[in-house]
């Protein structure tokens, strides 16, 4: 390992992330008692221009007034290049109650946006003696912000999670796509022609690949959540569904959902599978009689188990201990 050591961010379960606009107070009360990990309340996007301010009124009262249980609890404010994002975090922490955990920052471009976002919040938490620290969460949905990513990801220590914006993303670096985060028929990869003709297949290929692989990669870096970002098409859950899985197995923990229905779908995916989990805890005891003989390395199923399976097998174990003590 390097000298350099990695602060991990404070652990939360992040499988799914609900989306809820601040301006339909009818979905509050829904959002808490659903099956989301994690609920985040809109300023932004899902905000009219003209519901801007009855938004914000609407989520400081339930912030306070609505039981949210044991989910992780944020709000996106509006970006730092609207004259809305001040009184975002101004009037959200001089007012809300203590429950809320997260600030969701959009479009985040460089460091020092996260820079001038934290010197805010810290101003405010300092000044009303709030007694919880709010931590970030950071959407890379620019190619600005892509391309500063590494340093986005340090900026600050209130940062938690690195969320991918497809949409804004995909505008932000003219690609040419069919839906939010969906595939494009065009990107794929034509197999060579048979030396004795035949038919040449044609196999669609994952055009969010690097996006998602270099946010995992700096989230990683930083002790930070790689987080997925949405779905547009809420009517289709298969292709819901092999999206999250790509995510997965590139290393996130979680994917956001734009509709209630693609909730159970993300818990389910990102909780680690029964098989994987019975081999980690096999993998644990097989090290720990290992490690009693002396040796560093030990087998199981005639593959080799070193440190580098423990700290896997450790993470899936966790992930699932905290799952059960949801319940």
């Amino acid at each position: 390992m390097s000298f350099t050591t990695i602060t991990p961010a404070p652990a939360r379960l992040n499988r799914s992330e609900l989306a809820v606009p601040g301006s339909s107070p009818k979905f509050f009360e829904k959002a808490a008692a659903g099956p989301a990990d994690a609920v985040f309340l809109d300023l932004e996007d899902a905000v009219a221009p003209d519901k801007k301010d009855e938004a914000r009124k609407n989520i400081i009262q339930a912030i306070g007034d609505v039981d949210w249980g044991d989910k992780v609890l944020s709000v996106r404010i509006n970006g730092l290049d609207t004259p809305l994002m001040y009184r975002d975090v101004i009037e959200v922490l001089e007012n809300a109650s203590e429950r809320l955990d997260l600030i969701m920052i959009p479009k985040v471009g460089t460091a020092a946006d996260i820079y001038a976002v934290d010197m805010l919040v810290t101003q405010v938490e300092t000044a009303m003696g709030r007694k919880k620290r709010i931590g970030f969460e950071l959407i890379i949905e620019t190619a600005l912000g892509m391309q500063n990513i590494a340093e986005i990801a340090a900026a600050s220590p209130r940062n938690e999670s690195l969320h991918f914006g497809a949409a804004d993303y995909a505008a932000s670096t003219r690609m040419r796509t069919v839906q939010i985060g969906g595939a494009n028929p065009d990107y794929g990869v034509l197999t060579d022609a048979a030396e004795e003709g035949g038919e040449r297949a044609f196999h669609w290929s994952d055009m969010w690949h690097y996006a998602i692989t270099r946010m995992v990669v700096a989230a990683r870096a930083n002790g930070l959540r790689p987080i997925d970002g949405p779905f547009g098409d809420f009517s289709d859950a298969d292709a819901f569904s092999a999206h999250a899985k790509r995510a997965a197995v590139l290393g996130c923990e979680g994917k956001w959902a734009i509709h209630p229905s693609q909730l159970g779908l993300a818990n389910e995916i990102y909780t680690p599978p029964a098989a994987e989990l019975e081999k980690a805890r096999k993998i644990l005891a097989a090290m720990k009689d290992s490690e009693a003989s002396g040796a560093g390395a030990a087998a199981l199923d005639g593959k080799l188990v070193d440190y580098a399976s423990i700290r896997q097998a450790e993470h899936l174990v966790k992930v699932a201990e905290a799952i059960d003590a949801k319940g």
